[in-house]
C-alpha cells in the first residue's frame, strides 16, 4: 500500500505536478501507482487539522489495526465523543477508513509529515 504524505504546499506545485501527469498521459504513458498527498497552505493550518491528539490516534490505530472507535477511545484513555470527532475529521482527510465491518483503520503503510519553512514560502 502506498504512503500518505502530508505537507505544506503552494498551489503552483500541485498545478505543475498535474500538468506533468497530463503530458505523460497524452504521450500514452501509464502512470505508476501514486502516494496519497494531503496539502495545506500553512503550517498553522496543517497542525490545526493534525493536532497532537489526532497524531496520537493515528499512531495508536496504526499499531493496533482495525478496531472500533469505542475500543480506540478506551486504549487512548480519551472520551468517546472526542475520539469520534477526531475520527470523523481524519476520515474527511482520507487518513483513516472504515472497513466493511465498520471498524476503523489506517490504510497507509506509512504516514509522512513534511514541513519546510524558508525564504521561498514568502513569495
Amino acid at each position: 500500500m502506498p504512503k500518505a504524505i502530508i505537507e505544506i504546499t503552494q498551489p503552483h506545485a500541485y498545478l505543475a505536478a498535474a500538468r506533468a501527469a497530463a503530458r505523460s498521459l497524452d504521450a500514452g504513458e501509464t502512470l505508476p501507482a501514486a502516494d496519497y498527498h494531503l496539502g495545506f497552505d500553512t503550517a498553522t493550518h496543517l497542525f490545526g487539522e493534525l493536532t497532537p491528539a489526532r497524531m496520537a490516534l493515528l499512531e495508536a490505530l496504526q499499531q493496533t489495526g482495525p478496531t472500533s472507535i469505542y475500543a480506540l477511545a478506551k486504549q487512548l484513555g480519551r472520551n468517546y465523543s472526542n475520539v469520534h470527532a477526531d475520527v470523523t475529521k481524519l476520515i474527511e482527510h482520507d487518513l483513516i477508513q472504515k472497513d466493511p465491518a465498520g471498524k476503523i483503520l489506517v490504510p497507509w503503510d506509512e504516514i509522512q509529515i513534511r514541513v519546510t519553512l524558508g525564504a521561498e514560502w514568502a513569495a
